[in-house]
């Protein structure tokens, strides 16, 4: 990001964590929805909080949202969602590119700096970057296909 003083890209980011169960709404060992995904989220705030990523600073993670239930209509059952939201300082754009390819993502706000402006070179590295983390994304799922 060139923009002289070189500031650092602050976002706050929200990801829903999915909690699903096998019949109807009781969940494996007995547990409902709500009770896996907030089981989820409280691991995943744990590795956002702890494993550290080159370029990108978790600031503050807040993991009171409420959880809610959609019913799914593609397996036919209700499924929760638990949200964490989180402060992020980046290096560059290319660094949060993965935490936003999630499947988990649904929301980004940048707080700051107010304007980005990019190079020629910036715009095809970030460009790189999506396509090199839907690369890896693609290799991963066939992975998993081909070891059923």
């Amino acid at each position: 990001m060139s923009n002289g003083n070189e500031k650092k890209l602050r976002l706050r980011v929200r990801f829903d964590y999915r909690g699903e169960g096998k019949q109807g709404r009781l969940f494996s060992r007995g547990r409902e929805g709500e009770d896996v995904a907030e089981e989820i989220r409280e691991q995943r705030a744990i590795l956002l909080r702890n494993i550290p990523v080159q370029g990108v600073r978790i600031e503050e993670i807040d993991t009171n949202g409420e959880i809610y239930v959609l019913y799914d209509e593609a397996s036919g059952r209700e499924v929760a969602y638990a949200p964490v939201e989180f402060t992020m300082e980046a290096d560059t754009i290319e660094d949060v590119i993965p935490f936003l390819l999630r499947d988990e993502f649904r929301k980004v706000e940048v707080i700051s700096p107010d304007e980005v402006s990019l190079d020629r070179h910036e715009v095809e590295r970030i460009i790189y970057k999506i396509n090199e983390e839907l690369r890896n994304y693609r290799l991963y799922l066939e992975r998993r296909l081909n070891s059923k």
